[in-house]
């Protein structure tokens, strides 16, 4: 087990994230560790546009707004929770 290297929490499950998506050129650029709820609300909330442009770094993605409080939640749950994402309403609308 490692930590998140998105909210810190550590003895999580860990997934490789491409911090630029792999469809946008991203399959030999940085990775990241991050624990599987943090992951999927990453995808839930943005596009592959905005992950390969301005959210391609760690600091980038803890500094956006629209995850920020999903970080601050996340921080406070043990590793063993399952955590359910939902597609944000404005992701839905994009498609």
């Amino acid at each position: 087990m490692n930590c998140c290297e998105l909210c810190g929490r550590c003895n999580v499950e860990t997934t490789v994230h491409h911090l630029t998506p792999r469809e946008m050129g991203g399959s030999f650029k940085p990775t990241a560790l991050l624990c599987i709820p943090c992951h999927k609300q990453i995808h839930a909330l943005y596009t592959n546009e905005e992950l390969a442009t301005r959210l391609d770094t760690i600091s980038a993605l803890k500094s956006d707004e629209k995850i920020h409080s999903f970080i601050k939640w996340i921080r406070k749950q043990p590793a063993t929770k399952l955590v359910q994402t939902r597609k944000s309403n404005e992701r839905k609308r994009r498609r």
